[in-house]
């Protein structure tokens, strides 16, 4: 995964793709808590990732970075995701380098000091050249992502490309192997990896002149760009879950002003923030599928919190804690979380509901979506026309688009609260299309 944080580049994508590119500079950068001069830095650099990418972009499409992300509308989905590894997965001084480390390593195994040599021998001169640590230090995170392996043997050790998936299998049974990791990423979550591996996947069949449509099948248009964005922070917190550890983070809530804020070195150029600095005991993450959202649910100085991960920004591990006090707060959480439709805490609350079937001419898909999608819910009646249906949850909150999606198929009939705010909401949505 990436080496450097990119929670910058996260924010202003993220702002780019809901606004379409309505701001101007002063308000993209009041948003990101950062100046103009540093906005500008960062679009000539995301502009020069862009062209790096779509080389073959006509000249009129390199003018505005929103016209060039939105390019190709089908290939939208994912280069955001890919799109902030390429740009930030290593420093700009890195890059040269670990390119000509994979290079070297592509045709024969070699030890850290004969990588050593071929940099010195082939890096540019305006380039400071690498010393034994350097080398080492990255042949540890090419090992650890999975771009290389350590051969079996005595000392000194010899690396490697870690190919042998590709070189062992035919054309055709690559593609079919590209078929179903493309049909994974796109359909299932988390999907970063996924990504990776079907660019990665793609590429080599290219170079082994696969036909282009032979490895396109299919065409997908997720809209929540966010869920793909936030998996940028996801795995640094499931590490900490699995090893019980603490993080730390500057958090900005959806409420919240601002959406970023700059790391400042310089004392005399410090600005106040308007995130809050937490340090919590991370103990589980739930995806939202109805509106893309990811969230953390925590325990901190406060009981368990919970977090929308598009608000984490700076995000580190912080010191382990005791793994039987760690399994304690996850056995707490899971009883609060009990009757939760998502995350919702609160109090537990019955909730009934008539929904009523479709004409007999058509399938009951009405039915067939509470059964797919009601969770521990139960139908406890039904006739021709209509059945109700039972579900205790934590409050109402959660459960109430869910509901709201059926339209005019789903009556609320228990509890009386729900059933006034439903009929009040309907109101108003009926006041919109009112004759003018």
């Amino acid at each position: 995964m990436a080496k450097e944080s990119f929670d910058k580049e996260i924010q202003f994508l993220r702002m780019l793709v809901l606004t379409s590119g309505a701001f101007s500079r002063q308000q993209f950068a009041e948003r990101l808590g950062i100046s103009v001069h540093t906005f500008d830095k960062t679009i000539r650099r995301l502009k020069e990732v862009v062209s790096s990418l779509h080389q073959e972009l006509p000249q009129e499409q390199s003018k505005e970075l929103s016209e060039t992300i939105r390019y190709s509308y089908y290939d939208t989905t994912d280069p955001l995701l890919l799109f902030l590894f390429r740009a930030k997965s290593v420093k700009e001084s890195e890059s040269q380098r670990i390119s000509m480390l994979i290079g070297a390593m592509n045709e024969q195994a070699l030890t850290a000091m004969e990588l050593l040599d071929v940099c010195c021998n082939s890096l540019p001169s305006d380039l400071p050249l690498p010393d034994e640590k350097t080398i080492r230090s990255d042949l540890k995170y090419l090992e650890a992502v999975g771009v290389v392996k350590k051969e079996p043997g005595p000392r000194p050790y010899r690396y490697r490309i870690q190919d042998d998936l590709v070189r062992s299998l035919s054309d055709e049974e690559l593609i079919d192997l590209y078929d179903f990791v493309d049909v994974m990423a796109n359909t299932q979550v988390p999907s970063v990896q996924g990504y990776l591996l079907r660019d990665g996947l793609k590429k080599h069949l290219l170079r082994n002149q696969v036909e282009q449509h032979a490895v396109e099948p299919f065409l997908y248009k997720y809209h929540y760009y966010s869920r793909i964005l936030d998996e940028a922070h996801l795995f640094t917190l499931l590490h900490a879950i699995r090893h019980h550890r603490k993080v730390r983070f500057l958090y900005f809530s959806p409420k919240s002003e601002k959406s970023y804020a700059s790391k400042n070195t310089n004392p005399l150029f410090e600005r106040d923030t308007k995130g809050k600095a937490e340090k919590t005991l991370p103990l589980k993450i739930v995806y939202d599928h109805q509106y893309g959202r990811w969230y953390l649910l925590a325990y901190g100085r406060e009981g368990i919190r919970k977090y929308r991960i598009e608000g984490i920004t700076q995000i580190e591990e912080d010191e382990s804690v005791d793994e039987a006090w760690c399994e304690e707060k996850k056995t707490e959480l899971a009883t609060k979380m009990q009757y939760s439709w998502l995350i919702d805490t609160g109090r537990p609350v019955k909730v009934r509901a008539r929904f009523y079937n479709p004409d007999v001419s058509e399938p009951n898909f009405v039915k067939e979506r509470v059964m797919l999608q009601g969770q521990w819910g139960q139908i406890v009646s039904e006739d021709e026309h209509a059945f109700i249906y039972e579900i205790t949850v934590n409050g109402t909150t959660e459960i109430k688009p869910w509901l709201r999606s059926f339209g005019s198929s789903c009556e609320i009939l228990e509890p009386m609260q729900l059933r006034r705010e439903m009929i009040a909401e309907w109101k108003e949505i009926q006041a919109y299309y009112a004759s003018v």
